[in-house]
């Protein structure tokens, strides 16, 4: 399961919408490493200079690569941690997530980052089985 979702969250879903708010609260206490995965980076593209931010350090553990790999294949999910911390998210192998400024999307850097070639060029045998 990718989220713990608390009954009282989920009986307001079914019956009707819940905000962005208690969406993203949900995913903070579900998936506690991907949540401080993406703050830190989103948080260092804030204060710093940088076209973007990015996490190379592999999870702890794979409950840890687990928590961010369900985080970033959810569009749902993704999206509510994009719309949370005003970014745009890439993510290459198990670990290196980006965080770009909305405005780069289309642009050299965030284009590159995302390309078939970097891709190839992010991997090695270590992360084979990530």
């Amino acid at each position: 399961m990718s989220l713990d979702v608390p009954t009282a969250l989920l009986e307001r879903a079914e019956s009707g919408e819940i905000t962005d708010a208690e969406f993203v609260e949900c995913v903070r206490t579900s998936l506690p490493y991907a949540w401080e995965v993406v703050s830190r980076v989103a948080g260092e593209l804030q204060t710093g200079t940088m076209e973007f931010a990015d996490n190379e350090t592999a999870p702890p553990d794979e409950t840890a690569r687990g928590q961010l790999l369900r985080a970033l294949a959810s569009d749902a999910i993704r999206g509510g941690l994009e719309r949370h911390f005003g970014v745009k998210l890439a993510f290459q192998n198990c670990h290196r997530v980006a965080a770009f400024p909305l405005e780069s999307v289309g642009g050299d850097t965030y284009n590159r980052f995302i390309s078939p070639r970097n891709q190839l060029l992010n991997q090695s045998p270590e992360l084979r089985n990530c």
